[in-house]
């Protein structure tokens, strides 16, 4: 028998340690050859690592949540045959004997130790509190009751004559003073003695007596921040503490732009050629994408320590999603190519491939520019953060109805009720001006309103 020590390979360029995120193997487990061992990720995926032998697991590299450097052993398998470990020799005779004998003589010192200080302990409890003499019986002359040699009790407080006439246990007492019932109105239901039934009972029929409680009472717990998370914690931070964000919102009339949006769901029919239902996302990005040669500053990153601003000719647009592991940002390649059913379908596929984690490394990373939307659920305004080392991020928000003053084109006014959506950017004031995003959204907002000059060539 041998062991085998695999170590955690080179598993992407530029990477130079990754996280545990989950065991598939523990001490013990019999592991198959191409047998599933841990899941690693790195900064740009997660990756399953496979067992290269078959064997039984002897060693485990840690807990999830742990870093481990590329080339360090991550799970050691003892395997048929001598293995590939021969830096694990055994250590020599004396040195074993050596070990042995100072490990017993450290045990034998440990015992007499422990011995002596309970002899000490005894001893100085019987100096201290030695036993009292057995007082003599009374003789019958002698007796006497037991209460009076008894010390006084404390005075107990007096309860009111109706509450002390309730017969109940001191739990339900106990209870019903927590929530400030007087006994004397709850009615029990037999024998006269009030149970924890009764003051159910009571609580449902006089709820709105302000009895009820507020909610009920949870569990403290401890949640270790790890894996996808971490990632997502380490990242913001980092944005936040090195790029001095500023943020625009701006307010756009999309009442135009949705009814264009329904003709075209509505020309789709029953999926129509294998058209999937637009959604404000395409215009949107759209939108963008015709802008960004006019504000090259905004499709650009930034690199700290060179002090270089990288400018990009294509848009490579992230699109923030939340998925049950936390929030990931998949990247639209080259987004300026695609036409609206294309971004939808590009859009559909890679939120499906973030939440259910068959996103490729590849999908994940190089945005240059993200968006980022909760849909229906967004806010008035949002002040995202920005994907670093991006230096731009927009955010559109919910949509909602208010009545506005039209102007006519005899040039009169009235009020209609128009659809109103506040679109959101934060940008890195170290690369971006005030009046760089100004002017953005105000162009962004001539493309919304006009919805023909985004379909338009």
């Amino acid at each position: 028998m041998g062991r085998f020590t695999f170590r955690l390979p080179d598993i992407g360029e530029g990477i130079a340690e990754a996280e545990i995120v989950a065991w598939h193997v523990k001490v013990g487990d019999t592991v198959e050859e191409d047998g599933r061992l841990a899941d690693m990720m790195t900064d740009k995926a997660t990756v399953e690592m496979e067992s290269p032998v078959s064997g039984v697991v002897v060693e485990v590299a840690g807990e999830t949540g742990d870093v481990i450097a590329i080339g360090s052993p991550l799970v050691v398998i003892e395997v048929e045959g001598a293995g590939n470990e021969v830096d694990r020799a055994p250590a020599p005779k004396s040195e074993v004997i050596e070990r042995v004998e100072g490990a017993v003589a450290g045990a034998s010192t440990l015992r007499q130790a422990q011995g002596s200080a309970r002899t000490e302990v005894v001893e100085t409890e019987a100096t201290v509190a030695p036993a009292p003499a057995p007082a003599p019986s009374p003789t019958p002359a002698q007796a006497e009751p037991v209460e009076a040699r008894a010390p006084a009790p404390a005075p107990a407080p007096k309860p009111s004559a109706a509450h002390a006439k309730v017969m109940a246990s001191p739990a339900v007492r106990k209870r019903a003073a927590d929530l400030g019932i007087d006994l004397s109105e709850v009615r029990p239901a037999e024998d006269g003695r009030l149970r924890h039934a009764d003051l159910d009972a009571f609580l449902a029929y006089n709820a709105a007596g302000g009895f009820q409680p507020a909610g009920r009472k949870g569990q403290d717990e401890q949640v270790r921040v790890i894996g996808l998370r971490r990632r997502i914690a380490e990242n913001m931070a980092a944005s936040k503490r090195q790029i001095p964000h500023f943020a625009y919102v701006e307010e756009y009339d999309v009442t135009a732009l949705e009814e264009v949006r329904a003709q075209l769901n509505e020309g789709r029919g029953a999926n129509v050629d294998g058209r999937p239902k637009l959604t404000m996302l395409p215009f949107l990005i759209t939108a963008i994408c015709k802008l960004l040669p006019k504000y090259p500053m905004l499709n650009a990153h930034y690199d700290d320590e060179a002090g270089v601003v990288t400018r990009y000719g294509s848009v490579h647009l992230g699109m923030a999603a939340q998925t049950p592991a936390g929030l990931m940002v998949p990247v639209i390649r080259d987004a300026q190519d695609r036409n609206l059913w294309q971004l939808a379908t590009e859009i559909g596929r890679l939120a499906q491939a973030a939440r259910d984690g068959s996103a490729k490394s590849s999908e994940l990373s190089g945005s240059t520019i993200t968006v980022t939307s909760l849909g229906p659920m967004g806010g008035v305004a949002t002040t995202p953060v920005i994907n670093r080392p991006e230096v731009a991020i927009i955010g559109p928000n919910r949509i909602v109805e208010r009545p506005m003053f039209v102007k006519g084109a005899d040039g009169t006014e009235r009020i209609e009720k128009r659809k109103i959506m506040n679109i959101s950017m934060s940008c890195d004031h170290r690369v971006v001006d005030g009046w760089d995003a100004a002017s953005f959204a105000q162009d962004l907002k001539k493309l919304i309103e006009a919805p023909a000059l985004i379909l338009a060539g």
